[in-house]
């Protein structure tokens, strides 16, 4: 089930709109790196964007992404799904450089 709004065919349109104070960026070296700050605890999606490769994990405040997990491309824009009504949240995201050092940039959305 969606709460957005749904085009001809049934798709949902992503019209959610960026969270205020919901803006997170760091850099991302060769050393798991995550958001100092956690996501709010009513967002359910957030946007990544990285300027470089890296590998990505969500979860709790101690969540370390590894070379394990998932490989995430550099100039990507990409929504995720980090809680739900029956989810527990994931208020943090982790990152390691999947090649050379770079930023990532996380927007929440409501």
């Amino acid at each position: 089930m969606t709460y957005l709004p749904l085009d001809d065919d049934q798709n949902p349109i992503p019209a959610l709109k960026l969270r205020a104070s919901g803006a997170h960026h760091f850099n991302v070296t060769g050393t798991a790196a995550r958001n100092s700050t956690g996501f709010n605890v009513d967002t359910r999606i957030v946007s990544v964007y990285a300027t470089g490769p890296v590998y990505l994990k969500f979860g709790d405040n101690t969540v370390t992404a590894t070379t394990s997990d998932h490989y995430f491309p550099s100039g990507l824009y990409y929504d995720f799904a980090i809680g739900g009504d029956k989810t527990t949240q994931s208020g943090y995201i982790s990152a390691l450089k999947a090649d050379t050092d770079c930023v990532i940039y996380i927007s929440e959305k409501e």
